[in-house]
Parts: structure tokens; sequence; C-alpha cells
């Protein structure tokens, strides 16, 4: 079989396994933080020291999701100056933003 035609059934495992794996290292992110905050809970003995461990985990979620936001958001700006889409861009400057079926 040739490997034009396989390549994008792997693309589309791999997206989703990217997209899936954001969500999984999320929920891993924030037990670590707990797992932290329960040692040095057990360390030092103050209750407290679990919110520590908590804020670290969400810290670390919020920084996961936005690497990829920003990873998504550098792919979209290389797709922005793709010469196959420059066609629209001149379009929509000679015409304004207005949709091809907003003008009938």
């Amino acid at each position: 079989m040739n490997n034009n035609q396989e390549d994008p059934k792997f693309k589309k495992v791999v997206d989703a396994a990217e997209g899936l794996s954001l969500g999984i290292s999320m929920v891993v992110a924030v037990l670590i933080g707990v797992g932290i905050g329960l040692g040095l809970q057990k360390l030092t003995g103050a209750n407290w020291t679990l919110w520590i461990g908590v804020f670290i985990g969400v810290g670390a979620a919020a920084l996961n999701v936005y690497k990829a936001y920003e990873k998504q958001k550098k792919s979209l700006d290389e797709l922005a100056n793709d010469p196959k889409y420059q066609y629209k861009k001149e379009q929509q400057a000679k015409y304004g933003n207005e949709d091809e079926n907003d003008r009938y």
C-alpha cells in the first residue's frame, strides 16, 4: 500500500492522542501536587502544607494548558502564512470580511 494513503489515518490518531494527553496531564499534575502536599503534611505535621501541594499541582496544570495553547497558536500562525490560503486573504482585503453568503 502507498504511504501517502496511510499518513492521514495515522495523523488523526496522533492528533487525538495529543488532545487526550492534555487532559491526562492536567489530572496527573494536580494529583502529583496533592501527593507533594500530603508528603509535606506528613513531614511537617502542619495541615496547611497540603494546600501548598494543591496550588503547585493547579499551577502545573495551568502551565500545561498554556503550553498547549502556544503550540496550537504557532501551528495556526504557520497555516495563516501558507500560500494556499493567500487567495482567501486577498479576497477578504478586496471585499471586506463578509462571507460570500452574506452578500445576497
